[in-house]
């Protein structure tokens, strides 16, 4: 059933409609210097005519726009509604999609994978323009995403504030891939904890799945696309996401808790600063056993720029390891292919490195097993990853160094931490509070 475009039912903001005000200093008005008549003995700079400007403050209004908090809110603001009624009518005018009757319950993915830059590679230039303090332009192609054909039968409900007053019921079928982001708010209601994992709590299977599994992996999908900038919460959100086929209470206990966490730092994030060095750091751990049910380990990295987080994983080992020094080694080979992928990056956007990348490790027999050219009894299962390692350590590209448990920044990606030391690693990834404007900058 064709669509037609809907009409624009708002005229252009005027400075009459919700506007900004913003305050200005005009320029004071000069002030006499004739000193005041003595009436006491006190010397005052009124008397000696010394004159301080009066600032005087003028209100004036704006027409900007400001950013709506929620749908509802976007949708009262005429400049918001113009914007939403363009795109509306762009995904008309394009054949985007068909009104047809609501079809039977179901749903079915076949290949969730979009081709799109990794966030790594991103964060890479970032770090690269604000050490070198470089100009970044950053554009979008206006209606780009409408010109693919879909193949499969996909449906979707009518955009809220756009739905056919006389199909109301009707769905629409996709005829064109386009882009769609869901944001979800957390409750202004809800109690912020200070940590997003209890570290008493194991999840297991032996308990009642959850009545909404749909939630369950909408929220789950949100969170992992939030740590993108919130790496600490990269753990807790792998396990989670490792029951999305039978989730469970517990799991959904847990999924809220890492919500009630998120809700009491919603202001932070992650920050890049200047960097003096250039170096390539990389830090890696491994939970050996840790998985009650399977006991698979779990291993986690994170790779820095000088003082900035470009990169980091936690994941769950497909195989088992019979040793901690086998677990770690495992996540070594996964550091080190990341840390040559970023190598090659960093020389393709003409920012060679001139030293080695530095791999820090707490297990001391991962470090002997990188440099000793020995071939070992209880080695031959993971030989590929020893030599693949080793290769790297003999060409200077990548040195293993030890390090003490207290500056292990990786354990944040492999477990969860107590409270204080939690923090102080967090911190150590970048991740705080915006700095403080003054009202000058706002």
């Amino acid at each position: 059933m064709p669509i037609p475009p809907l009409p624009s039912t708002h005229e252009p903001m005027t400075p009459s409609s919700t506007p900004n005000t913003h305050i200005t200093s005009p320029a004071a008005p000069a002030h006499g210097n004739a000193p005041t008549t003595n009436t006491h003995h006190m010397v005052t700079r009124a008397k000696v005519g010394i004159a301080k400007p009066l600032a005087r403050m003028n209100c004036h209004a704006t027409t900007t726009s400001p950013i709506p908090r929620s749908y509802l809110h976007a949708l009262r603001d005429p400049n918001w509604h113009k914007a939403m009624l363009d795109e509306y009518n762009a995904l008309i005018s394009n054949g985007t999609w068909a009104l047809v009757p609501r079809p039977a319950n179901g749903i079915d993915c076949d290949e969730t994978f979009g081709p799109v830059v990794k966030p790594a590679t991103i964060r890479t230039v970032l770090s690269l323009v604000v050490t070198r303090d470089c100009p970044i332009h950053q554009l979008d192609v206006k209606n780009a995403f409408l010109h693919g054909q879909l193949s499969e039968m996909v449906f979707m409900h009518q955009p809220p504030g756009f739905v056919d007053s006389s199909h109301h019921n009707y769905v629409c079928h996709l005829q064109r891939s386009f882009l769609n982001v869901q944001r979800k708010f957390l409750s202004a209601h809800c109690n912020p904890c200070k940590t997003h994992v209890d570290t008493e709590s194991k999840l297991g299977s032996d308990a009642d799945p959850v009545s909404d599994p749909t939630l369950y992996h909408s929220l789950a999908g949100a969170l992992q696309y939030l740590t993108f900038t919130r790496s600490y919460i990269s753990y807790v959100v792998q396990q989670i996401c490792l029951y999305m086929h039978d989730p469970r209470d517990p799991y959904f206990s847990t999924l809220k808790r890492i919500l009630r966490y998120v809700r009491g730092t919603i202001n932070h994030g992650l920050q890049l600063h200047v960097s003096s060095t250039s170096q390539l750091t990389a830090y890696i751990d491994a939970d050996w056993d840790g998985c009650p049910v399977t006991r698979r380990s779990t291993s986690g990295y994170c790779v820095f720029l000088g003082d900035n987080l470009l990169s980091w994983s936690a994941k769950r080992q497909v195989t088992l390891s019979r040793s901690s020094a086998e677990a770690e080694y495992r996540g070594v080979a996964d550091v080190v292919a990341e840390t040559a992928w970023l190598w090659n990056l960093l020389l393709e956007l003409h920012d060679p490195l001139s030293t080695a990348t530095l791999v820090n490790f707490d297990n001391v027999s991962v470090v002997y097993l990188s440099t000793n050219l020995v071939q070992h009894q209880r080695t031959k299962h993971i030989e590929i990853d020893i030599h693949f390692v080793r290769e790297y350590v003999a060409s200077g590209q990548v040195r293993v160094l030890h390090v003490p448990f207290r500056f292990q920044y990786a354990d944040i990606f492999t477990k969860g931490l107590l409270t204080a030391l939690f923090l102080e690693f967090r911190s150590s990834l970048n991740v705080r509070r915006p700095p403080a404007q003054t009202a000058e900058e706002c």
